[in-house]
């Protein structure tokens, strides 16, 4: 199945809600504590972010994230990218995508400050290439 960037925000919105609810729950949440601990909302295509801390990167929600203050137009539409993998994957997107790109973020962030960095691209693993290139297939288009 080749995942393709969903062009029609209120099918975008539909299926972030419907199908994508779990993730978007979370979502809210924490786009709610954000706004409570005095962070400016941002959008990015037809999502919502925050920015918070350095050099972290990003973390996505559904149709929220938070990218660090430091951001790139490639960390924001990579985040963005897995806001279209949650339309597509929907109750599945925890197990599927959320759960191996947090602990592969993590693992790989230990094994560089062991002193020992992965020699293949941060986007080498499937869910990570998709969730970039949906992102600035996005964009490039927008």
């Amino acid at each position: 199945m080749t995942m393709k960037p969903i062009r029609s925000k209120s099918l975008f919105y539909l299926l972030s809600f419907t199908w994508g609810l779990p993730m978007n729950v979370g979502g809210l949440c924490v786009a709610l504590a954000m706004l409570f601990s005095g962070h400016r909302p941002h959008r990015w295509g037809p999502c919502i972010y925050f920015n918070a801390g350095r050099h972290w990167g990003g973390a996505s929600w559904g149709m929220f994230f938070i990218t660090d203050k430091d951001d790139t137009t490639h960390i924001k539409n990579h985040e963005m990218g897995h806001a279209f993998q949650n339309c597509y994957l929907g109750f599945l997107m925890p197990f599927v995508v959320g759960l191996p790109s947090m602990s592969r973020y993590w693992f790989r962030n230990w094994r560089e400050k062991s002193g020992h960095p992965s020699r293949k691209p941060y986007d080498a693993i499937w869910f990570e290439g998709s969730a970039t290139k949906l992102g600035y297939q996005y964009w490039d288009k927008a």
